[in-house]
């Protein structure tokens, strides 16, 4: 079996189908601009970086509610930003986490939330005036972007050999 490399094309220059073998039968494409070598599947796995293998940081989201401010504007669009270590360390120090560990979760979005609306900034007194269902929103978004899946794992049933997937993650926002 024989696959092609990554055709460019599709919005902003992004590949559209890299990476993804052709259909059984389907015609191998002629050298041209924008096509890359044929590999032969016996080849090495080692393929140079395209534009898709690029770490995405920020992901748009759009609140079930909105946040009103108080001249009664209501921010609904925004950005959330991958959450590094920091970001989940730097919060267990702040007095309020330390009080009501439920406080976590407002520290934590306040850091990683980078766009609200127009607000200027977005900080951690902005996530606590938010509405219930904007902030149970957020903290599920935030276990999304940020666990990309890998917080499940396979297993097997030792004693009835059956196969199925088992919560490894903390249920709170920051843990682990």
């Amino acid at each position: 079996m024989r696959r092609t490399a990554a055709r460019a094309g599709g919005a902003a220059g992004l590949p559209e189908a890299a990476g993804v073998p052709e259909a059984p039968g389907a015609a191998e494409p002629g050298p041209g601009p924008g096509t890359g070598p044929v590999q032969d599947s016996a080849a090495p796995a080692h393929a140079p970086l395209l534009p898709q293998d690029h770490l995405r940081t920020e992901f748009p989201f759009q609140l079930p509610r909105g946040y009103v401010d108080d001249s009664g504007t209501v921010h609904r669009d925004g950005v959330m930003r991958l959450s590094t270590a920091r970001d989940e360390l730097v919060p267990l120090r702040d007095v309020r986490v330390q009080e009501n560990p439920a406080y976590l979760s407002v520290v934590l979005l306040g850091r990683v939330i980078t766009r609200l609306g127009t607000l200027p900034m977005v900080h951690d007194g902005i996530v606590e005036n938010m509405f219930a269902s904007d902030l149970a929103f957020l903290q599920d978004f935030y276990r999304q972007i940020n666990a990309e899946g890998h917080t499940r794992a396979a297993v097997r049933c030792p004693h009835c050999t059956e196969h199925f997937e088992v919560e490894l993650g903390g249920s709170r926002l920051g843990e682990s």
